[in-house]
């Protein structure tokens, strides 16, 4: 992000990304996707979150490589790092670092009422460990030590904008105006992407059934295979619809991938069968991707050339982010 009078009006917005596991088409359409949009509006920061990574056990060689393919795989998707800042979250101090001065300004009470806590609590019941149950602290530090103006959010992440939101106001009211208080970014197009196998579910790449999502990597034989295993229905009819929870997904899929309208992909395929209908959907999506698979490919292999990217946004990010820390350090009391 370069600092001209247009860039300077413009609002920040913060996203982040985990680095477990390549992305599926549900993360990509929901939210990769619209980074690369964003970027045309406003100033953005967009991070690999790998210090929340480690709130749940990972090998040290699969987690360093995850990094780099998530960084790729942001790139590949057509963020331009010469329009928006793209770094690893833990080349950046000032997150763990206003991290910790906010979690003097959080209550107990606050963290533990974070539903994702509990769920993940349960799905990890052998560490449920202190950075599990504080990282929505570190999740409002991501934010605002950017002044960010607006935080695109999905339902599942909400809960913790508005966390952060009252750990700003809350400081805000002790110490006088510091942080900007974060606003959540809704996308015009919310392309929320359930799983193919579960449509009652949101797609995930933790799906313990493959055939649930789709990776941004699988080849074009694999999308149509999974595509072609989709739940559906027995209405036998392509329309969006109450209690068609399989057919609704795949049309948000068609429409999301092709820019038709909803509308226009039902006047395609009225009167055609869902084997026809999913298969097209999943030559859709095939070739949509096509072009992220070849640009992942290419990036992937230059690691040099990687590291320079992350590590220049890194630099961009720790400059803007020593601001708020100036800031912090001197309404806090602290000595620097």
């Amino acid at each position: 992000m370069s600092n001209t009078p247009e860039q300077q009006k413009k609002k920040i917005i913060l996203s982040g990304i985990q680095p477990t596991g390549i992305f599926t088409l549900g993360n990509y359409l929901g939210a990769i996707k619209n980074w690369v949009t964003l970027q045309e509006e406003y100033n953005c920061c967009y991070m690999i979150a790998d210090l929340h990574a480690i709130t749940v056990r990972q090998e040290t060689a699969a987690l360093r490589s995850g990094i780099l393919d998530a960084a790729a795989l942001v790139l590949a998707c057509g963020v331009d790092p010469e329009k928006s800042l793209v770094f690893l979250q833990s080349g950046v101090h000032t997150h763990a670092e206003l991290s910790w001065i906010l979690s003097c300004y959080t209550q107990f009470g606050e963290l533990s009422r974070m539903t994702q806590f509990k769920d993940k609590s349960a799905r990890h019941a052998d560490n449920v460990n202190a950075g599990l149950f504080t990282y929505p602290v570190l999740m409002a530090a991501d934010i605002l030590v950017y002044q960010a103006d607006l935080v695109p959010v999905g339902a599942d992440q909400k809960q913790h904008l508005e966390l952060a939101r009252n750990i700003a106001e809350r400081f805000n009211a002790v110490h006088g105006n510091t942080f900007t208080v974060p606003e959540p970014y809704i996308p015009k197009a919310g392309a929320r992407i359930m799983s193919l196998a579960d449509p009652t579910k949101k797609m995930s790449k933790s799906d313990t059934n493959v055939n649930g999502f789709i990776s941004i990597l699988d080849d074009k034989d694999t999308i149509i295979r999974k595509f072609r295993r989709a739940v559906t229905d027995s209405d036998a009819c392509v329309r969006y619809g109450e209690g068609k929870d399989g057919i609704n997904n795949l049309l948000t899929i068609y429409s999301t991938v092709t820019g038709k309208t909803i509308a226009e992909a039902e006047a395609e395929f009225d009167g055609k069968g869902y084997g026809d209908f999913k298969t097209a959907v999943g030559e859709a999506v095939a070739d949509h991707l096509a072009p992220v698979r070849d640009n992942f490919s290419r990036i992937r292999a230059d690691k040099d050339a990687l590291l320079a990217i992350t590590s220049s946004g890194a630099e961009k990010a720790l400059s803007i982010t020593e601001r708020t820390m100036r800031k912090v350090y001197k309404k806090v009391g602290f000595i620097r």
